[in-house]
């Protein structure tokens, strides 16, 4: 069977276009079995995001930022503090690339022109469908600069931070982070022994 005889889209209405587009789309769904049912999913989303991994192998040392998180907030947990790897959406038009090595500069005021991408990951599938563009890039001391802490314009206010290759991966366990962009690319990290 054929993906325009599983799905067939009946209709699609946006509900909120706030900061990103809520919208329900209704459609028939063709199971294995022959049967067909009627659904409604919602699907959320904004331009797709980056995120990624600042690392030096000099000091064995990553950056990390801390900010607050509305989610995180109401979910109870930490009040509502999140401890990340930079990250941000694109521009229209903006590559990933560019918009990286923006954030980068934007969040935690370093300026780095070298970067690996490591995948784009939908980092919840069944409800978002942002793609996030994941990245590492080393950094060293001459490449700070003195913007950071985010952008006012955006009502950032962002903490940067230090953290030994081994007390990242330690706040990993302990759940100091639960950033799940910052997990994987920390495990990235650590798998291919960088």
């Amino acid at each position: 069977m054929n993906i325009d005889q599983k799905i067939k889209i009946l209709s699609s209405k946006i509900v909120s276009n706030f900061w990103g587009t809520l919208e329900h789309v209704n459609f028939n769904f063709t199971f294995k079995n022959g049967k067909t049912e009627n659904l409604t999913h919602e699907v959320y989303g904004k331009n797709d995001g980056v995120a990624i991994l600042l690392y030096n192998l000099e000091t064995k040392k990553v950056i990390l930022s801390k900010q607050f998180r509305m989610p995180v907030f109401v979910a109870g947990v930490s009040n509502g503090f999140s401890i990340e790897v930079v990250g941000g959406a694109l521009d229209e038009g903006e590559s990933p690339e560019d918009c990286v090595i923006r954030e980068t500069e934007e969040e935690v005021g370093y300026k780095i022109d070298k970067i690996t991408k490591i995948s784009t990951v939908f980092l919840s599938p069944g409800l978002v469908k942002e793609r996030v563009h994941l990245f590492i890039g080393a950094y060293k001391d001459i490449n700070k600069t003195k913007n950071g802490g985010g952008l006012e314009s955006e009502n950032e206010e962002i903490e940067v931070l230090e953290f030994s290759f081994a007390e990242a991966f330690k706040m990993i366990a302990t759940q100091k982070i639960i950033d799940a962009r910052t997990i994987l690319l920390l495990q990235y990290f650590k798998l291919k022994n960088l």
